[in-house]
């Protein structure tokens, strides 16, 4: 009677372990998925750069008297020089850049022929961008411009100044290698108005004016 017991017990305690790992086979075992990889951002555009540029200018040039206007076009390349501050996702700086200009352009004024040319070019700028989208650093900027602004009556003369005005536009920025990036931009410059007057052949006010627009585009390198 004992004997039967035991054999029942052990029996029971069988089957109980052969239903147990039968439902612990079918168990789901975890999946592990690998890591999503997403490329890295260019997280550190802090530092001193400097660089070259070069691009196209077209404008316009008013004149008072007589009353024509010029259309100063031309090639410009030069030297750029700055600064950038990044905090979080936004990078702030301040950039200079002297370009040498051949913008001019000219009109029939009566007899003589009206002409108004720029030599050279220089800004000194803020800018504000955001570094959120890997290494691209688009932005907007703004600051003063400055250049030479020439204007000649071909049978009378000529007369030079240098003029201060404002210059404001956006770009974009793209970080190639941890110091090098390139960029392109589009700048407005307003350099105001000159009396040319008698220089002119004009006995009375004569202001000359000049308004352009930039395409550059230029390479940095970062320190």
């Amino acid at each position: 009677m004992k004997t039967r017991t035991i054999r029942t017990g052990v029996a029971i305690a069988a089957l109980l372990i052969a239903t147990i790992a039968a439902q612990a086979a079918d168990l789901q075992r975890p999946s592990y998925k690998a890591p999503v990889y997403s490329e890295p951002s260019y997280a550190n555009w802090t530092g001193f750069y400097i660089g070259l540029n070069a691009g196209y200018g077209f404008g316009k040039s008013n004149w008072d008297f007589p009353a024509v206007s010029t259309s100063p076009k031309g090639f410009l390349g030069g030297a750029t020089i700055g600064y950038n501050f990044q905090t979080g996702s936004w990078v702030w700086g301040a950039e200079g850049d002297f370009d040498i200009s051949t913008m001019k352009g000219s009109t029939a004024c009566g007899v003589d022929t009206c002409e108004t040319k720029n030599s050279w070019l220089a800004t000194a700028r803020g800018r504000i961008g955001y570094a959120g989208w890997n290494n691209w650093l688009p932005y907007l900027t703004a600051g003063v411009a400055g250049g030479d602004v020439k204007a000649t009556e071909s049978f009378v003369g000529s007369a030079t100044k240098v003029k201060i005005g404002w210059t404001a536009g956006l770009g974009v920025e793209y970080a190639l290698w941890t110091s090098w990036s390139v960029k392109a931009e589009y700048l407005y410059v307003d350099l105001g108005r000159f009396d040319c007057g008698l220089s002119c052949g004009s006995a009375t006010t004569d202001n000359v004016s000049f308004k352009t627009n930039l395409a550059r585009v230029g390479v940095n390198y970062r320190f």
